[in-house]
């Protein structure tokens, strides 16, 4: 996992889920990334889909005026969601809030991984916070 940081964009995965969101011009992927990771259910969930889907989730939150404080370097999603200009609908909200949830759960790789780590509780605090501001 290239992560150099425990925010939302601050991993490899999230970079380049990045790039493919700013080709686009509507919330198919940010959807499509968040069901991807839903549709996982009970089985193990990869660490790949789970950093891909806190960055949707982040952008979600975005889209709702509710930045993260942390992620130094945002210009990429800032830049797209006052391109697209759209609302965050509320069943999407609540798919962003789920997939947390299931990051959050065994088995997942990503917790896993973090877990392991020196910014363990600083990564958990910014997937809650993160959850807090999908409201």
């Amino acid at each position: 996992m290239g992560a150099w940081s425990h925010e939302a964009f601050g991993n490899d995965d999230a970079a380049d889920w990045i790039a493919q969101l700013e080709e686009r011009n509507d919330l198919g992927l940010v959807e499509s990334t968040l069901d991807a990771v839903l549709a996982i259910g009970d089985d193990y969930l990869e660490a790949p889909e789970a950093s891909e889907a806190i960055a949707a989730a982040e952008v979600v939150a975005r889209l709702q005026g509710r930045p993260g404080n942390g992620d130094a370097d945002t210009e990429a999603v800032d830049e797209w969601v006052a391109r697209v200009k759209l609302p965050a609908p509320p069943a999407l909200i609540a798919k962003a809030r789920r997939a947390l949830d299931r990051i959050l759960t065994e088995p997942s790789e990503l917790m896993e991984l973090r877990d392991e780590s020196e910014d363990a509780a600083a990564w958990r605090a910014s997937v809650e916070d993160l959850k807090a501001r999908l409201a």
